[in-house]
């Protein structure tokens, strides 16, 4: 079954928004893990406008699951990660003022960066995916760079699909397929929902983990995030 990590920078929005501590992050990782959840994602960004660095060290003690950090490898946030030594760290090139991620890695342009952020984490036992496209010469140069994992981009699927383009879902498949021939395993995000998730998860081979937020916390607001973590659950299976 491909494993459920969820996302928690939104709740950790709310908890910022008033200068509290409601929600309590640590106790809604520790819950959604109960609720069946295989992994938690925290994206610390520098302005730590929603994850704060601490939240990721104190995230250390309560993820019993996978613990994935997302971000780019900036010092501050290789220095964070190569501390707290997650599961894995997924290596995004968000800029520093972008909302959310948008665009995977030109992992031919940055091909010696990668290799020399990937080898570090590597040497500290951390697993390392790549955030990327699904262009089949990056699949080939991310396999290169030494990589363990990359995680598709699915927003364009996600986009198309809620149009009605089931088309949209043939260039993952073919990245997957080529990612798996390449030895390295497949993770994916951004967008994904309770609506597409299974028609993705169906077309994708060899699917490891998908990473899913933003739409998971929306649909909780209705369904209640116990339920909403379960109903993922069941369409990954």
């Amino acid at each position: 079954m491909t494993k459920l990590s969820v996302n928690i920078n939104k709740i950790a929005t709310l908890r910022n928004s008033r200068g509290g501590n409601v929600p309590n992050l640590l106790t809604v990782a520790s819950d959604i893990q109960e609720f069946g959840a295989e992994g938690i994602t925290i994206h610390p960004r520098p302005d730590e406008r929603h994850i704060r660095y601490q939240d990721a060290r104190d995230l250390k003690n309560i993820v019993a699951t996978e613990y994935n950090i997302e971000g780019n490898p900036i010092k501050s946030f290789m220095d964070l990660v190569l501390e707290v030594k997650p599961t894995q760290v997924t290596l995004v090139p968000d800029a520093v003022d972008a909302i959310t991620s948008n665009a995977g890695w030109d992992t031919i342009a940055h091909q010696s960066f990668l290799k020399e952020v990937i080898q570090e984490f590597q040497q500290n036992e951390i697993r390392t995916s790549i955030f990327i496209d699904t262009n089949l010469k990056l699949i080939e140069a991310a396999a290169k760079s030494g990589t363990n994992r990359i995680e598709l981009y699915t927003e364009h699927f996600a986009s198309e699909f809620e149009k009605g383009n089931t088309e949209a879902i043939k260039p993952y498949t073919n990245a997957a397929v080529l990612a798996h021939e390449l030895g390295l395993g497949i993770n994916a995000g951004h967008d994904l929902s309770l609506d597409n998730i299974k028609f993705f998860k169906d077309n994708i081979p060899n699917l490891a983990e998908v990473s899913i937020g933003h739409a998971l916390i929306a649909e909780s607001l209705y369904l209640g995030i116990e339920n909403v973590v379960n109903m993922y659950l069941h369409r990954l299976k």
